[in-house]
C-alpha cells in the first residue's frame, strides 16, 4: 500500500521520536526508583505502638549515623504532653507494670527492691483526657510569645487539676522467721514503700534521690497511701537487711487503683468485734449489726451469706507479729482461722444470727479448743468487701479490722457457754456447769426446758386476765397482755438462767454462789476464803436450788440480773399479780439485782455482752430496746413457779 504525502511525513516523525528516546535512555541512567529508599534512609522511624520491633534489615545504619539530625541527640527520648509512657514506649527495664485493681504477688530478698509503675492512661477515662489535650494543642495558632507562655501556664494548671487520685496498698504475706524459738515480741524489719512521680526517678528506693520520692514503712504488714497525679506513678517495695536471728525472705502483694484501696485495714481505735462471753476452752464473739434496715428481704439476703472471717491468736505466741494488719499474712501465720484454704476450720464455728440489739442480722464466731486462763486476740477480717472479691474488683484484696482482746476462764470447769436455745433464744453466755453433767447441748436443754416450764405456769395465771376486753376495761391504757408476756419472758430467762463468771473474778457486782459446795474436781474453798462471806443461803447455794441438785457446779460468781428488768415488768403487767421490786439499799437487793453501768457488763440481760469497744460504739449493746423487764425474788417467784 502506498502512503499519501501527509501519512509519510507523520510516520517519519514518529520514527525520529522513538530513536531520540532510545538514545536518551542509553546515555542517561534513570534514578527514580531510589527515591523511596533514600527517604527511608534519611529519616528515622517513629513507632507509635508498644510493640517490641527489632532492627529493620533494610535500614542503612551507616548512612543514618553519618548524618545525625542536628536538632536531636541519637539517645533522645521524646516526651509529649498528650501521651504518657504507655504510648511513647515501654516501662524501663526491671520495672513491672501494675493494672488497675489487680494485685501482683512477688518475693523480695532482704537488701533488695522491687519496682513497679502504674500508668494512669491504662485506666478507664484517661483516653478521653488525652483527646482533650490533643484538641487544645491545635488551638495555639500564631499566638505571640507572652500569650503563648500564658496559655502554657494555664495548661499546666489544667493538667494538675485533672490529675487522678491513685490508691496504693500492699500486704506482707510472708516474712523472715527466727532461727530459734524466742519469747521476744520483736519481729523482722517491716517492708518499706517508696513512691515517685518525678520523671528523673523511675526506680524509687533507698538509693534514689530522697527529694524525688516519699517513703513509708509498712505497719504490721500493711500499707495504704494515696496521691493525686497525672504522670506515671513509680512504686518501690524495699526489704531491709534483717539480723542474723532471722532467715528467709519476704513475699508481698501490691496493688494500685483509681477507685479505692485494694487492700485495707481499720485505723479506728475501737475494736470491731463484740466479745459476748468466754469459758475455760471457748469464746463467743459477734459483729455489730450488718444493716440498720428493717427490710425483711434484705435480712434474708444477708442471713444467707457469711461476709466475714476471723482469726485468733494466743497473746503469748508471736507468729503474727508484724502482719496483724495484713489479710494474707494472717492467713499464713494466725494460729486459728475461721477458714483455711477456703475450708472451714474445726476450732471455729461461724453462723448468722439476729440475736441481740435490734433483732438485726449479725455474724457470730464460736471458738473451741482454747487454753484455760489464757489471753487471746481476735481479729475480724473480710475477703474483699461485701460486693467485690479478688482481682479486678475495687477493694477486692481484703480488709482487716481492729483486734479484740479476751481472756478465757479458769480451768475449774464450772462455767460453760450455751447458745441456740429454743425458748430463751436470746441467751448466749456462760452458765453454771459441770463437765460430768454432759456436753453444752445437754446443758442448754436443761436450762431452756426449765424456763419454758415456768413460763407455761405464768401463762395459766395470765389466762385469768381479761386481755381481750375493750380498752376501757383493760388493766392499762398503755400496756397490754403481750407487753406483759414479753417482759416476763425477758426477766425469766435472765433470772432462771444465771450468767456465770469465775469465782476468782473481782468485779464488785458479781455475787458469790454455792460456796459450801466442792468444785467439779473435788476441791473446796479453804476456811479463810469462806470466812470472808456471810454464812447465808444467798451465798452458799445457787439462785435456783435445782442447779445445785442436778448440775452441782461448785463455787462461782453470778452476774446478777439488771434491776430495770424488774421495774419494767411491774409497769407492763397487771397489778393483780402483785409483782414488786426491791430498791437499792433494801434487804436482798445486793444478792438479787445489780444496776447498769455504762460501758461495763455490770448486770445481766438478754443480748448482753462484754463491752470491749468504746461506749459510743457499743451503746446499742448496753440498751438494746426501749424498755426491759424485771421482777424481784420472794413471794412473786413462788406464785410464778420459779421456786
Amino acid at each position: 500500500m502506498q502512503l499519501s504525502p501527509l501519512q509519510s511525513r507523520l510516520a517519519a516523525s514518529l520514527i525520529a521520536t522513538c530513536l531520540l528516546i532510545a538514545l536518551y535512555l542509553t546515555l542517561f541512567t534513570p534514578r527514580f526508583a531510589l527515591a523511596e529508599t533514600i527517604l527511608q534512609e534519611a529519616l528515622p522511624r517513629i513507632i507509635l505502638d508498644d510493640l517490641d520491633h527489632g532492627p529493620d534489615p533494610d535500614l542503612d545504619l551507616e548512612l543514618f549515623q553519618a548524618a545525625p539530625s542536628p536538632q536531636h541527640d541519637p539517645t533522645y527520648e521524646p516526651e509529649f504532653a498528650a501521651f504518657d509512657r504507655s504510648i511513647v514506649g515501654r516501662a524501663p527495664v526491671g520495672v513491672m507494670s501494675l493494672t488497675n485493681n489487680v494485685e501482683m504477688s512477688l518475693n523480695v530478698e532482704p537488701g533488695s527492691t522491687q519496682v513497679f509503675v502504674f500508668e494512669l492512661s491504662a485506666t478507664s477515662g484517661e483516653e478521653r483526657n488525652d483527646i482533650r489535650e490533643l484538641r487544645r494543642d491545635t488551638d495555639n495558632g500564631d499566638l505571640p510569645g507572652d500569650a503563648l507562655e500564658e496559655r502554657e501556664e494555664e495548661r499546666g494548671v489544667e493538667r494538675r487539676q485533672s490529675g487522678r487520685t491513685v490508691y496504693i496498698s500492699a500486704n506482707t504475706c510472708e516474712q523472715p522467721q527466727r532461727r530459734t524459738r524466742s519469747n521476744s515480741d520483736q519481729g523482722p524489719p517491716q517492708l518499706t514503700l517508696y513512691v515517685s512521680t518525678d520523671p528523673s526517678n523511675e526506680s524509687p528506693g533507698p538509693q534514689a534521690d530522697a527529694s524525688t520520692q516519699v517513703t513509708f514503712n509498712f505497719t504490721e504488714g500493711g500499707i495504704m497511701y494515696n496521691l493525686t497525679s497525672e504522670r506515671p506513678v513509680f512504686i518501690g517495695v524495699h526489704a531491709s537487711n534483717a539480723s542474723t536471728e532471722f532467715q528467709g525472705g519476704y513475699n508481698f502483694r501490691v496493688a494500685a487503683s483509681t477507685d479505692t484501696f485494694f487492700h485495707s485495714y481499720s485505723t479506728e481505735e475501737d475494736a470491731d468485734l463484740i466479745l459476748v462471753d468466754t469459758d475455760s476452752q471457748g469464746a463467743l464473739l459477734m459483729t455489730h449489726n450488718l444493716t440498720d434496715s428493717s427490710d425483711p428481704v434484705l435480712h434474708d439476703r444477708i442471713m444467707a451469706t457469711q461476709p466475714y472471717v476471723m482469726f485468733a491468736q494466743n497473746a503469748k505466741e508471736g507468729s503474727i507479729n508484724g502482719v496483724r494488719q495484713s489479710y494474707c499474712g494472717l492467713q499464713v501465720y494466725a494460729q486459728i482461722a475461721a477458714t483455711k484454704d477456703g475450708k472451714s476450720a474445726n476450732m471455729v464455728k461461724t453462723a448468722m444470727t439476729k440475736r441481740g440489739p435490734g433483732k438485726l442480722p449479725k455474724q457470730q464466731f464460736y471458738f473451741t479448743g482454747l487454753n484455760a486462763s489464757a489471753d487471746y486476740i481476735g481479729i475480724l477480717a473480710q475477703n474483699g468487701n461485701l460486693t467485690n472479691v479478688g482481682n479486678g474488683k475495687s477493694g477486692g484484696g481484703g480488709h482487716v479490722f481492729r483486734a479484740t482482746a479476751f481472756t478465757t476462764k479458769r480451768d475449774n470447769g464450772n462455767c460453760a457457754i450455751i447458745q441456740n436455745l429454743q425458748f430463751c433464744d436470746e441467751v448466749a453466755y456462760s452458765v453454771p456447769s459441770n463437765p460430768s453433767f454432759g456436753d453444752t447441748e445437754k446443758l442448754a436443754e436443761f436450762y431452756d426446758s426449765y424456763a419454758s416450764e415456768v413460763f407455761e405456769n405464768f401463762k395459766k395465771v395470765m389466762a385469768q386476765v381479761p386481755c381481750e376486753a375493750p380498752n376501757v376495761q383493760r388493766y392499762s391504757l398503755v400496756r397490754n397482755c403481750s407487753d406483759c408476756n414479753a417482759a416476763y419472758k425477758e426477766w425469766l430467762c435472765s433470772v432462771a438462767i444465771p450468767r456465770c463468771e469465775d469465782f476468782s473474778n473481782s468485779t464488785d457486782t458479781y455475787h458469790p454462789r454455792a460456796l459450801s459446795q466442792p468444785f467439779p474436781n473435788g476441791e473446796r474453798l479453804d476456811a479463810e476464803t469462806l470466812g470472808k462471806f456471810p454464812n447465808l443461803t444467798a451465798y452458799n447455794s445457787s439462785r435456783n436450788p435445782r442447779i445445785d441438785e442436778v448440775i452441782r457446779p461448785g463455787p462461782y460468781k453470778e452476774v446478777l440480773p439488771c434491776d430495770d428488768l424488774c421495774y419494767a415488768l411491774v409497769q407492763s403487767c397487771p397489778s393483780s399479780l402483785d409483782f414488786s421490786c426491791p430498791r437499792p439499799g433494801d434487804a436482798g437487793f445486793s444478792s438479787s439485782y445489780a444496776t447498769r453501768v455504762p460501758g461495763q457488763l455490770s448486770c445481766n440481760y438478754q443480748g448482753s455482752a462484754h463491752l470491749v469497744s468504746g461506749v459510743g460504739r457499743m451503746g446499742e449493746i448496753g440498751y438494746m430496746s426501749s424498755w426491759v423487764a424485771g421482777l424481784s425474788l420472794g413471794a412473786s417467784l413462788v406464785m410464778a413457779g420459779v421456786i
